[in-house]
């Protein structure tokens, strides 16, 4: 018996399944990283202000906005290798992610900005685990790395690394100085000199420059060069370069002390020279670099 249009329509609909709804199960893939994202935004809403006003407000860690911009680019600079990278969920991070929130909790109510800030890059390392992986979080290790740049240190671990540099620098200065005909009586911190005393404080340890010149040591090794070690040397470079600096511009200050004006030296060049020495620290850090191609012309260009 020949078929009849209706009866092919009938048949048609009963027997061939119909084309998922494409648009309408993406959109659902996603709830779950939008559900998560929001709540982050709401765990973390207040921590996150009073980094920000921290990153404001305190000059040692003024470079603060600029890591998470770089640790959002290192993600997309990895997107063709993240794109490869095998997912695979796992039940293993949820362990990481109830830590974290506990940590965050001590954190708030233990009034410790430091724990509540570590918190968030590990609850952000067990999401992504739980959600993609351990390979992914392999691949995205570095972005997570570099987030901690961001974080002040506790007040406790920061006057730790001061005092020291305090002390460092102002021995060394007090050493350099009567070379250059200014004589000088050494005690802790304070350098004494003929016409006033001059006290190496917080503020003069040289830790403002130190951070801030570490952390663009990673983003320029991250740039310009391709291997591990590399940029490691680099970033290590950076820290007896902000020593340095500081060192001297201690010495250029006592020495306007001493043949200028007291005054003027603790004011206008004080202030003026921390940007002159910064702009020498980086050029003494391309300096390295350029040794380093010198010296391994070959291991720069490898990919």
């Amino acid at each position: 018996m020949p078929y009849t249009p209706d009866l092919v329509a009938k048949e048609t609909n009963l027997g061939l399944p119909r084309a998922p709804d494409t648009s309408a199960s993406s959109r659902l893939a996603w709830l779950p990283y939008a559900v998560v994202s929001v709540l982050l935004a709401i765990l973390y809403y207040r921590v996150a202000v009073k980094l920000a006003y921290d990153w404001y407000t305190i000059p040692d860690y003024s470079h603060g906005p600029l890591v998470p911009l770089f640790a959002a680019f290192l993600v997309w600079d990895k997107r063709k290798l993240l794109s490869v990278t095998p997912i695979k969920q796992s039940w293993a991070g949820i362990a990481l992610v109830l830590f974290s929130i506990v940590v965050l909790i001590l954190g708030v109510y233990g009034v410790e900005l430091f724990t509540a800030r570590m918190s968030f890059v590990m609850l952000l390392t067990g999401l992504i685990w739980t959600f993609f992986g351990w390979a992914m979080v392999r691949a995205l290790q570095f972005p997570l790395l570099v987030l901690i740049l961001a974080i002040p240190f506790p007040a406790i671990v920061f006057n730790q690394i001061t005092f020291p540099l305090q002390l460092l620098a102002s021995r060394i200065a007090s050493d350099i100085l009567p070379l250059l005909g200014v004589p000088t009586l050494h005690e802790g911190n304070v350098i004494k000199l003929p016409v006033m005393d001059l006290e190496v404080a917080e503020a003069c340890s040289g830790i403002r420059s130190l951070m801030s010149l570490f952390t663009l040591a990673i983003f320029y090794g991250y740039f310009l060069e391709r291997t591990t070690t590399r940029r490691v040397i680099l970033a290590l470079a950076s820290i007896p370069i902000a020593v340095t600096a500081n060192v001297a511009r201690i010495v250029g200050t006592g020495l306007c002390v001493q043949y200028w004006d007291p005054d003027k030296a603790l004011g206008f060049f004080h202030e003026f020279s921390g940007w002159v020495m910064f702009v020498i620290s980086l050029a003494c850090l391309y300096l390295v670099h350029r040794i380093m191609q010198l010296i391994s012309p070959a291991k720069a260009k490898t990919t």
